[in-house]
């Protein structure tokens, strides 16, 4: 059984992954390390284990994954890929971008797929059928729009998202509401269609915090993966196992 700790900026999430699947899923917002104990005392059966954080974490983490038989690696720009990163300053690409587009590729093997995460930013990511990474773009995510327009204006109130809007909007509030997130939908349907026109049998995923906030919206079909930077920590770590 595989250990994935991805250690976010506020937030860990911990999964356990037997035989490439996603088996036990947990969302830590406090430290991390009697919850790491335990769970290596309620699950024998882990056997190596993975690290992804954007941030320094507690050494003492590192000691308790020492204990474990097969051993265990953090993701860095270093680690060996099952897919050939082109990125030009890999040193420089974030971990999750990363991550997904290799649980892209093991999820669609051989196929053409674009990774839309949705969080604090909205990245745009292709992984083609070779499992070559060249890159992608990284725009504004739904609440930072929200946000820019109160901070960097006058007189614009500071709003929250809606499932509902008037497009356009007849009002201030209803204008910047449907400008931000009517703006994102249509950013991404035009990202989808660009793509699709260079990349043929396209495969397209959906993840991140707001991706379920733009499911309904969206005239395209996709698969929407809440677990996909898991899945491809689960992966490299398989495929780094035999270092161990």
């Amino acid at each position: 059984m595989n250990l994935i700790i991805d250690i976010g900026n506020s937030l860990t999430k911990v999964y356990l992954f037997d035989e490439g699947r996603a088996v036990e899923s947990f969302v830590i917002d406090k430290t991390i390390i009697p919850f790491i104990q335990q769970l290596l005392i309620d699950y024998k059966s882990i056997k190596r284990a993975i690290i992804s954080s954007t941030r320094d974490y507690d050494p003492e983490i590192s000691g308790l994954l020492d204990k474990l038989p097969d051993g265990w690696s953090e993701l860095t720009s270093e680690t060996e890929l099952p897919i050939a990163n082109k990125y030009k300053t890999p040193e420089t690409l974030g971990k999750d971008r990363l991550a997904a587009v290799v649980g892209a590729q093991t999820l669609f093997p051989g196929r053409n797929v674009l990774v839309i995460d949705a969080g604090t930013a909205i990245t745009y990511d292709i992984i083609n059928e070779l499992g070559e990474y060249y890159g992608g773009s990284i725009s504004p995510g739904l609440l930072m729009r929200f946000r820019a327009l109160h901070q960097f204006t006058g007189r614009l109130p500071l709003l929250m998202p809606r499932d509902r809007f008037e497009f356009p909007g007849n009002s201030t509030e209803e204008a910047i509401i449907s400008g931000v997130e009517q703006g994102i939908l249509f950013e991404i349907e035009a990202y989808i269609a660009h793509f699709k026109k260079n990349y043929k049998n396209l495969e397209v995923i959906f993840t991140g915090g707001d991706s379920n906030f733009f499911d309904s919206k969206l005239k395209n079909s996709f698969f929407v993966c809440s677990n996909l930077v898991a899945f491809g920590l689960n992966r490299i770590l398989d495929h780094n196992a035999k270092k161990y």
